[in-house]
């Protein structure tokens, strides 16, 4: 039996970003590494980088002493490559997979050239989408590839409705419970002791980049309208944003909160880039993390939260319904959106934008901020089971595994490439 690595090359994100389609790589590309049948070499965008001579990354940490884990370098580039640069890479490395991930619109480049690429390698596409109506315009996309991964179940019926044809698997975005978790109630009460802000009152918290989507004037408008509500005590709530207040793609938030009059105290911003640790350690505080974005693939810090024993409050748009509710029990309070109006592009013909109303939000905040401790308790207890069977690393990582050995022995690549015709006869 050969004991040959199957190599594979990605595109995304740079994996060590803790952006959502980094951080979820970075997963995939560990749960790979970790069985010893692997060596990747990763083409890490979406960032101006200072410095492009490509890293190795010490993975000595993944695997235990009788397993040899396989190599990973990291090779910077800007945006997510383009079809020269990726072809010489394919040419001089000699992958078996090549595997990718976000938004369709940023690789028409690469299925423009999947031809060449399918040729000898097979594609695997980590598929993120928002929202119907079904995008029969992605079809073509959908249907260059040889296997597509989906990130939530709106996106697995899409995909498999769009394109039917095509080997698709629902794998939805998991997190390390090893670093988010519940801790004990002394570290959480000797944190907020160490921060008057926080001391005394009901925290929610909202960790997301500041952009148009994730709806951040209005989270500060409207969070404005909750403080002046007759049943609320200012005193005794506030609200923490972990994110870049100068955000070029976003809402200056510091004007935001100085035009509106906010106290002192009643918006904490959290402004440095943090280690995951200290990042659950946010969430553990918080009383409840929101997430009211009008288009939500899933929604990765809501999933943290849950798996710190935080409830959420979020848009029932996209992934972020699927986290909120099983269907019969609740983890969180979701948000069904008042409007659904059909936005678009060239690129992009439409696609619901779903907004939700302040009353609504408003109300959400004033339920939570109601609860008492053993309500809030019950539905903690919840989201952690929610996480543990829906959502758990072992799952994920096994399914990633799985999933890439079979395409690798299903399609084969360079000389015993299988599966593949770059011919298609259409009958019109």
């Amino acid at each position: 039996m050969s004991t040959n690595k199957i190599k594979i090359l990605t595109i995304s994100d740079h994996p060590l970003l803790p952006s959502g389609v980094g951080t979820q790589t970075k997963y995939v590309i560990e749960a790979l590494l970790k069985t010893g049948k692997f060596e990747v070499l990763s083409l890490g965008g979406a960032i101006k980088h200072p410095d492009y001579t490509p890293t190795s990354v010490n993975v000595e940490y993944l695997c235990s002493a009788d397993i040899q884990a396989g190599s990973w370098t990291i090779v910077p580039v800007d945006g997510y490559s383009n079809a020269t640069d990726l072809m010489n890479h394919i040419r001089n490395w000699k992958p078996d997979i090549l595997y990718f991930m976000t938004d369709p619109r940023f690789y028409e480049w690469l299925w423009s050239i999947e031809d060449t690429v399918r040729a000898v390698v097979p594609m695997v596409y980590y598929h993120v989408w928002d929202n119907y109506p079904y995008p029969s315009y992605n079809d073509r996309f959908y249907s260059s590839n040889d296997f597509i991964a989906t990130i939530s179940k709106v996106t697995s019926d899409i995909v498999q409705t769009v394109s039917p044809q095509v080997d698709e698997l629902y794998i939805p975005h998991a997190v390390d419970q090893n670093i988010y978790k519940r801790v004990p109630d002394e570290v959480i009460s000797k944190m907020i002791e160490n921060n008057a802000f926080l001391k005394g009152k009901k925290v929610f918290f909202w960790n997301n980049r500041n952009a148009r989507r994730k709806q951040t004037g209005s989270l500060i408008f409207w969070f404005k309208k909750f403080l002046e509500h007759p049943e609320v005590d200012r005193k005794k709530t506030c609200l923490v944003i972990h994110s870049d207040p100068n955000d070029p793609h976003g809402q200056p938030i510091h004007y935001l909160q100085d035009s509106l009059g906010f106290n002192p105290g009643e918006i904490v911003l959290s402004t440095k880039k943090l280690p995951a640790k200290e990042l659950a350690l946010l969430y553990n505080v918080a009383t409840c993390t929101i997430n009211i974005s009008d288009a939500e693939g899933f929604g990765l810090a809501t999933l943290e939260s849950l798996s710190c024993g935080t409830p959420i409050i979020v848009t029932m748009t996209g992934g972020l319904q699927e986290q909120v509710t099983d269907g019969t029990n609740w983890f969180g309070i979701g948000i069904t959106p008042c409007s659904k109006a059909i936005i678009g592009s060239q690129n992009v013909p439409y696609i619901y934008e779903d907004r939700i109303s302040q009353e609504d939000f408003v109300n959400a905040l004033l339920k939570v901020y109601k609860m008492e401790p053993e309500e809030l308790e019950e539905i903690s207890k919840l989201g952690l089971q929610h996480i543990e069977k829906n959502y758990n690393f072992a799952t994920f990582e096994k399914q990633w595994q799985d999933a890439m050995i079979q395409v690798h022995e299903k399609n084969g690549s360079w000389d015993n490439r299988k599966n593949y015709e770059n011919l298609r006869v259409e009958i019109l």
